[in-house]
């Protein structure tokens, strides 16, 4: 959510912005914020107004009571009662006003980063960086799941019948290995001076709106039904969720936190759910890195996160590169993203495995999470998060890129300790 001084101030910086996402339906929306911001102005220095009179008045009928000038005090009294008739009539006008323009202002996108290159669609993202050589081996690469499968490692089939599209079973060595991926994420992360979390799996309706666009809720979030509660699509959700109406002193940021949790998607969109494959499921795991900071600093922390995703990934021996999403793949909330992506030996192309957002204050914003300067003045923080690891998509790039002629699968040095071998093989 963008500080309405914008719209008051700049209204034709927000319509720019606006139309630089492709959004021009949401145009008109900034003309409304205007004309319902100068509404509520009005109302509120009215009802301001009545109150602080009441306020005053109030006090005088006790000196006058003190006094024992009761007639006096009864006739400020009916006064008071008068105000007291108006302010009924104009305070739920006020809230009303509020309200809506609010709830407008959750639609209109942020004021994206200069850098970010303009285009419609993901189509149009910028690739920045290559890190480590793609590879593709003189013996073909199967499918992920038949790789799997070879290794007795998923049932797919068990799992359509207890839950339907979307889930599977892992097991044995590959579901040792997706927990060793996990725990050396974990470990790489608190390395790098993060603080380990493992945070809730569901968080209320406010925090939801507080960390995600309608748009993104409609399409990701399960609903506890009968309850305000919905399970978390990434452990961002609660770990940003965690900082709602705090002020954090100055001196104790940036905030720099990684957690681990489970992941619940409906996945509502063109892509669907695969019958016979793990790339986009409902469920999965996911070690997230966050950081809460001040504004000056988050230019610098967004680079630092997605870099952490780089090393991580590399450390295993899976080439990737970056990718600068454009304006129009943009979710509204964001400031500036990159994608981190993978290199498939199978596909012979890069595919998401991790996506690093700077989301300036905007969920600041929406969830009162403000800090505390040195001088007493307080402003909105800057939150950001990224991907360190997502199975099973990582078990993907993990198992196409160290995969042996034989269908065994090597383990790089720096997971061995976590795996306790060298090999899986069938």
């Amino acid at each position: 959510m963008i500080d309405i001084k914008l719209i008051r101030t700049n209204p034709e910086l927000v319509k720019e912005n606006i139309k630089k996402k492709f959004q021009d339906s949401k145009l008109e929306l900034v003309d409304k914020v205007a004309d319902l911001d100068k509404q509520y102005r009005t109302v509120k220095q009215e009802c301001d107004d009545l109150r602080n009179k009441v306020n005053t008045m109030s006090k005088k009928i006790g000196s006058l009571k003190a006094q024992g000038k009761d007639d006096e005090a009864e006739k400020i009294k009916a006064e008071v009662s008068e105000i007291g008739t108006i302010l009924t009539e104009k305070e739920p006008v006020e809230a009303k006003l509020e309200a809506y323009i609010r709830e407008i202002m959750l639609v209109i996108p942020n004021i994206i980063d200069e850098s970010v290159p303009i285009g419609k669609d993901d189509s149009e993202n910028v690739e920045v960086e290559k890190f480590g050589e793609p590879f593709v081996p003189d013996f073909e690469v199967p499918y992920h799941v038949d790789i799997m499968e070879n290794l007795n490692g998923i049932d797919i089939d068990s799992a359509r019948k207890t839950s339907g599209n979307g889930f599977y079973y892992l097991c044995g060595d590959i579901a040792l290995l997706q927990s060793a991926i996990l725990s050396y994420a974990r470990d790489f992360m608190v390395d790098r001076g993060f603080t380990y979390y493992i945070p809730p799996f569901m968080i209320r309706s406010d925090v939801v709106t507080g960390v995600m666009s309608f748009a993104e809720m409609e399409g990701m979030m399960y609903k506890i039904e009968g309850e305000d509660l919905y399970l978390i699509g990434t452990s961002e959700h609660s770990m940003i969720g965690k900082f709602i109406d705090t002020i954090i002193p100055e001196s104790e940021l940036p905030k720099t936190l990684t957690s681990y949790s489970p992941c619940f998607r409906k996945e509502v969109g063109a892509h669907g759910i695969e019958e016979r494959g793990v790339y986009r499921i409902h469920q999965f795991e996911k070690q997230e890195m966050i950081v809460v900071c001040k504004p000056e600093d988050s230019m610098e922390w967004f680079k630092k996160l997605y870099t952490n995703t780089v090393d991580f990934f590399r450390s295993l021996d899976i080439p990737v590169r970056t990718l600068e999403c454009c304006s129009g793949d943009l979710a509204d909330l964001k400031v500036k993203s990159i994608d981190v992506e993978a290199w498939s030996p199978r596909q012979k192309k890069y595919f998401e495995v991790g996506s690093c957002s700077n989301l300036g204050d905007a969920q600041a914003r929406r969830l009162g999470i403000k800090v505390k300067a040195k001088d007493k003045s307080k402003y909105f923080a800057h939150t950001l998060n990224n991907t360190v690891v997502a199975p099973p998509r990582m078990l993907i790039a993990f198992l196409e890129n160290n995969l042996n002629e034989d269908g065994s699968i090597r383990i790089p040095e720096a997971l061995q300790r976590y795996m306790r071998k060298e090999v899986i093989k069938k």
